[in-house]
């Protein structure tokens, strides 16, 4: 199995500096992973770095709380995607989703997948559902919803709440989806056997700061 091409080599820390970037966008190089996943503002600085090699460019959208207006989602969303970003991930809007309002919620997503579709060709979006915080009816309803938006992936976790994936979360997701997006276990992923049972369950992606520990042990 190689593990490389399931990693998107995350770097969110707010203290993460420029030569940490550097060193991360070296390393997806190096290692030949899906994607690094880092702050916005070196979006650019990582699509330089990465020019001619087959890693794509990440960053984070409404993160990691996903209470931003709609308007908000789209114009950072814009800003990332003219700095070089290929891949986006976005936080679902758990507050309005905990108050009932599944409508709200896929408006919102619905509405930024239909205009990141038409900023860049070949865009890949994920919505990040914070399972941590949901239970597994939510989950579910969740995850029903971001099938319906459109987007490109369901994504577990920010990495900056309470919990992290669980097999037993990635599992539940990929039996929602039933194959018709890919899913992304993320928070908590450091080690190669972790890694490997998340694929077992059905991940298509992972996000961890541990790329490089997990494929060269």
């Amino acid at each position: 199995m190689n593990l490389a091409s399931y990693i998107d080599h995350t770097l969110l820390r707010p203290e993460a500096t420029e030569a940490e970037v550097r060193r991360l966008a070296a390393e997806a190089a190096e290692h030949g992973f899906a994607s690094v996943c880092i702050p916005p503002v070196y979006v650019s600085l990582a699509a330089e770095i990465l020019t001619g090699t087959a890693v794509a460019v990440g960053t984070v959208v409404g993160f990691p709380f996903g209470y931003v207006h709609s308007e908000i989602r789209r114009a950072e969303s814009r800003q990332a995607v003219a700095d070089g970003a290929g891949e986006l991930d976005t936080v679902l809007n758990i507050s309005w989703f905990k108050s009932g309002e599944d409508q709200r919620v896929l408006a919102d997503l619905a509405g930024w997948v239909e205009a990141m579709r038409r900023e860049r060709e070949g865009l890949i979006l994920k919505v990040i559902l914070e399972t941590a915080l949901l239970t597994e009816v939510e989950k579910v309803r969740s995850a029903r919803l971001v099938v319906q938006s459109g987007a490109d992936f369901v994504k577990t976790s920010t990495g900056f709440s309470k919990g992290g994936a669980t097999v037993e979360d990635v599992a539940l997701l990929v039996k929602t989806v039933e194959g018709r997006i890919g899913v992304k276990a993320s928070g908590g992923i450091r080690d190669a056997a972790t890694a490997r049972a998340m694929i077992a369950a059905g991940a298509t992606r992972l996000g961890t700061s541990s790329g490089v520990g997990i494929v060269t042990v």
